[in-house]
């Protein structure tokens, strides 16, 4: 089974790699959606794989370090495509949370990456 929790933060960032005039080469920002996919076996007594508030009490810390910020300046992200935002944040959350089994994190409603590990 797979559960999912989602969540959103907004952040700046321009993209230093693109050609010369790319509009993404511009400072600017999205509404960044995560979904984080736990897989596991529901727990007899409980009946859950994980309690949803400690998933939430995970992630909150990485989306600290995103949330309101220029990416660029996060070590690790001085490139941030959504890609490489996508394997920054697996590192961060897979050590936590060993049964994380995808992520999905689009930048815009209809513009994303889903990451496997």
């Amino acid at each position: 089974m797979i559960i999912y929790k989602t969540f959103q933060f907004d952040s700046a960032h321009y993209l230093p790699n693109v050609p010369q005039g790319h509009k993404c080469g511009g400072m600017h920002g999205h509404t960044y959606t995560l979904t984080v996919y736990i897989s596991g076996k529901p727990e007899e007594h409980s009946g859950w794989i994980i309690d949803y508030t400690d998933l939430k009490n995970g992630i909150k810390p990485f989306l600290d370090i995103l949330d309101h910020k220029l990416l660029n300046e996060i070590s690790g992200l001085e490139n941030p495509t959504t890609e490489n935002l996508a394997v920054w944040l697996w590192q961060m959350i897979k050590p936590i949370f060993p049964d994380l089994v995808k992520i999905e994190l689009k930048e815009t409603p209809t513009s994303g990456v889903i990451y496997e590990g």
